[in-house]
């Protein structure tokens, strides 16, 4: 896995001072090496830093040129199905000088133009210079487990894959994005091409983009898309059988190709269900395995060792159960100043450590990231079943009332508030409510009342992103995939691998999974009102130990709610948000937070991402 940054301009004169220093920002996605190049006429420039996975040799540094110096890539990623497209190519004529993925991607463009980007599986973003017509083509992966940010002023397009690289350039601005702001307190992360700084923008998963250098613009456009959903009609056994084997083969040659690779890798095996299905095609791939597994001295009752431990003893595999050390507080500003787009996830915090401690071992990590979305695996699709099968009898002015005293009356953090909130939504025509809502529309009001409210709420942007296709676990799921997998989960893990200069692979968002999931697989075969992950756990009993428990869900998770009651996390927290004077949120707002913990109310997350926030803000200097 690598970092790129870059810049293409209408004009020669550019500031180049602050490039060096924006390379260096991004060391840690890249130690093992460095390169730029610049066009003969100083308008583009490009830089790459690399973490060597697929040929290791001098042969395959970038930024890498074809052999006729008329285009030039800078990538970030890696390509699964790279070998049976370098054979197409060769048998076309081309050949080749390294064993790299990036070649191939070099001369897939060249063949088949922006085309080649829908023959990629993989994850990746990247930045290509055609010399030819002096354009630049970005684009990044269908699921967004690579990112890209760019910032473009009067004709010079900047882009980076942190946004650390880009705050190198002293000229830019540092200011909040109070949209963006609006969401990030509502949603927990910034979505789509919105940024948390102003003038900032993100390539969204599944889009391309090329900047003309003659006419100064950037044009954006999607490149794919999910399915359309299947017809929910029952489906005969043969059919229900015949859909079983086809993922258990789309998961086996997923996890086959992403076990390429000419570095050490490992399973992270947590012992839940699709951790344990990744093992298992992994067994049957390589003759020997590698799975770790990292333990929480003092913390119990999220231990999840024999559960991992059980499964790798049935694999064979060998297995290393790692310790992670106590965690401190101090570990907020190592995460604010590697999460350079804050998210509202406090399990960043256990998977930061897991990496760290995993890269000790190997370079390149599979995960079972991507399960969730596709296959229906989360407790709040079976809530939204059941409020729409139950109360949906209830006329909408009924309902809508209830949502709004419940707001008025009910303190924030009050176990099933957002629920009580959610029956104004009118699910037969096609809404789906906020449930992972962290602020409300009042709340936030009472938290940033002083700033000046954005025009577009977040419960407007949130409603325009949502799904719109009938069905409403089908609208779940791919609203979840556009937006929590996209913006927070895949964000979470890319930053905190990448700050351990780890690479860690999803083999369920190999682009056929999720066409699969999505536009094959039925709703009732996804969720049930008393069941989730039907198919998946299907397969869980064909392959996984006899005594494999199907319905735990645990993850990577902390006690942060009972540290925020006492001892030194409550007194960092403190410190951060009551201790200095330009805190950006309510003061008294946040006390009464901080006072409900005591009563047992459900703020631990909310507090994050205040404390989270105001860090960042901080180590990076941004204004209001």
């Amino acid at each position: 896995m690598c970092g790129i940054v870059g810049v293409a301009s209408i004009d020669s004169r550019l500031n180049c001072n602050w490039l060096f220093i924006a390379g260096k920002f991004l060391t840690h996605r890249g130690p093992d090496d460095a390169g730029e190049w610049w066009s003969e006429d100083r308008r583009v420039y490009l830089s790459h830093r690399r973490l060597a996975i697929i040929d290791l040799s001098p042969a395959a540094h970038q930024p890498m040129m074809d052999e006729r110096g008329e285009l030039v890539v800078v990538y970030n990623g890696e390509l699964y199905n790279f070998r049976e497209l370098r054979k197409e190519l060769e048998d076309l004529g081309y050949r080749f000088r390294s064993n790299s993925d990036t070649e191939v991607l070099l001369y897939a463009y060249r063949e088949w133009g922006v085309k080649g980007l829908e023959r990629f599986n993989g994850m990746f973003a990247f930045a290509l210079y055609d010399c030819r017509n002096r354009q630049l083509f970005l684009a990044r992966d269908r699921a967004g487990e690579k990112p890209l940010f760019y910032y473009l002023s009067n004709g010079t397009l900047r882009f980076a894959s942190e946004l650390k690289a880009l705050l190198a350039d002293p000229e830019l601005p540092r200011r909040i994005d109070l949209e963006a702001l609006d969401c990030y307190l509502a949603m927990g992360f910034v979505p789509g091409e919105r940024c948390i700084l102003q003038g900032f923008r993100k390539l969204p998963p599944a889009h391309a983009a090329i900047f003309s250098l003659d006419e100064g613009d950037l044009k954006v456009w999607r490149y794919w898309d999910l399915p359309e959903p299947p017809e929910d009609r029952p489906l005969t056994p043969k059919e229900e059988a015949t859909l079983l084997e086809e993922l258990e083969f789309l998961l086996e040659d997923a996890v086959r190709r992403q076990l390429v690779a000419d570095v050490p890798v490992g399973i992270l095996l947590s012992g839940g269900v699709d951790s344990s299905l990744v093992t298992a095609m992994a067994v049957r791939n390589a003759n020997s395995i590698r799975t770790f597994t990292v333990r929480f001295p003092g913390h119990g009752q999220l231990d999840e060792t024999e559960h991992a431990r059980r499964v790798a003893r049935y694999f064979d595999t060998e297995h290393i159960e790692l310790d992670a050390t106590e965690i401190s507080p101090d570990i907020l500003s190592i995460l604010a100043r590697h999460y350079d787009e804050p998210i509202v996830d406090s399990s960043m915090i256990p998977t930061y450590l897991v990496c760290k401690l995993v890269r000790q071992y190997c370079t390149v990590a599979l995960g079972g990231d991507g399960g969730d979305e596709l296959f229906g695996g989360y407790q709040h699709y079976n809530r939204l079943l059941w409020l729409n099968s139950r109360l949906g009898w209830i006329p909408r002015m009924i309902r809508r009332g209830i949502a709004r005293a419940t707001s008025k009356v009910l303190p924030v953090g009050f176990k099933g508030r957002n629920y009580l909130k959610a029956l104004e939504v009118d699910y037969k025509n096609g809404g789906l409510p906020l449930v992972a809502s962290y602020f409300d529309q009042a709340s936030r009001l009472a938290l940033i009342g002083k700033l000046k409210m954005c025009e577009t709420p977040a419960e407007s942007i949130w409603s325009n992103r949502a799904s719109k296709v009938a069905n409403l676990l089908h609208r779940a799921t791919r609203t979840d995939f556009g937006n929590y997998l996209a913006e927070d989960i895949l964000v979470k893990v890319d930053r905190a691998s990448m700050a351990n200069s780890l690479e860690i692979r999803a083999p369920f968002l190999d682009y056929r999974i999720i066409e699969f999931a999505f536009g094959k697989v039925p709703s009732f075969l996804k969720v049930i009102p008393k069941g989730r992950k039907i198919l998946i756990k299907r397969l869980c009993a064909k392959v996984l130990p006899p005594n494999f428990d199907m319905d735990r869900k645990q993850g990577f998770s902390i006690p942060l709610g009972t540290w925020l009651c006492s001892g030194p996390w409550r007194e960092a927290f403190n410190d951060i948000l009551l201790g200095v004077s330009d805190v950006i949120f309510d003061r008294s707002f946040v006390g009464s937070l901080l006072d409900g913990m005591s009563r047992g109310r459900s703020n631990s997350e909310r507090l994050f991402a205040l404390a989270l926030f105001e860090s960042w803000r901080r180590e990076y200097r941004v204004t209001v």
